[in-house]
């Protein structure tokens, strides 16, 4: 709830546009929105006495390596293998965290989000990206 509100209050240093012609701060200001309504709903709503109370496990550290270094790791490729592999290894990667990995659930979600980038990014906002490795391109 800190975050939205924290992420909503910087965004009003930005011009905010119209709906119509939307300016750099309408988006975080409107996420940032979005988030605190969630988190206070969460809030109050953890207050109820019908809330299940339940026992947190302990922080597992190597999950959050892995994802947050699977994510660092397709950021630094990304002009190096273009956007497609990088996608993928992110993916893949990054379902090795879970607990319930499977290579095969794994390696169709890396090739349906790739796509969907594809679609998505490149398509449908026109942006710019190397979209395989620059030694292919040669």
């Amino acid at each position: 709830m800190c975050i939205g509100v924290g992420a909503a209050v910087g965004a009003t240093q930005y011009s905010m546009g119209t709906a119509e012609r939307m300016g750099p701060g309408y988006f975080p200001f409107w996420l940032g929105i979005c988030m605190s309504l969630l988190g206070a709903g969460i809030a109050i709503s953890a207050f109820s006495v019908k809330a299940e109370k339940t026992a947190l496990e302990k922080f597992d550290w190597k999950i959050v390596t892995i994802v947050i270094g699977s994510v660092a790791l397709a950021g630094a490729l990304l002009n190096i293998l273009g956007i497609y592999i990088s996608v993928f290894i992110l993916v893949v990667l990054s379902s090795v965290a879970s607990h319930v990995f499977s290579l095969k659930t794994a390696v169709a979600t890396g090739v349906c989000l790739s796509v969907f980038v594809w679609l998505a990014f490149i398509k449908g906002l026109g942006l710019i990206f190397p979209l395989w490795p620059s030694f292919l391109s040669n």
